[in-house]
């Protein structure tokens, strides 16, 4: 899809290992995620809802064509990264308007919690083996 002569706004988020870049043009309501369709991308209407939480927040919903490409982890943390993505587009195309409403539902804040890493002697991040006292 080109898009030539119509304003646009690019965002980047983050979520897990999820990174996405998303790139907002001035349209109807198009969302293509990685080439396919929204509905394509994403079967559960969970993510649907998820990741167009910042637009029906504003109800701007078919004023945009979104475009994304999203790598890395799993399908849960890839749409909430498309939201950030999405949140700080918005922001970036008119930060008075947005902002306020953004921050105050917490779609600006990059979600910091990551897997924790597996340690020595453990099975798993924090399962330790059976304690066997004789």
């Amino acid at each position: 899809m080109i898009y030539e002569n119509k304003a646009c706004a690019y965002g980047t988020g983050r979520r897990k290992k999820a990174i996405a870049k998303v790139r907002l043009i001035l349209g109807d309501g198009k969302f293509v995620v990685n080439g396919k369709n929204l509905g394509e991308y994403f079967s559960s209407d969970v993510l649907k809802q998820t990741v167009f939480q910042p637009l029906n927040l504003f109800d701007i919903k078919n004023k945009f064509d979104i475009v994304c490409s999203v790598i890395g982890g799993g399908l849960s943390g890839q749409a909430e990264a498309i939201r950030h993505g999405i949140s700080r587009a918005l922001n970036s195309l008119d930060t008075v308007k947005y902002r306020h409403d953004l921050k105050f539902y917490g779609f600006l804040t990059r979600d910091p919690r990551m897997k924790e890493r597996k340690k020595y002697g453990l099975k798993a991040a924090r399962k330790r083996p059976q304690f066997s006292k004789r």
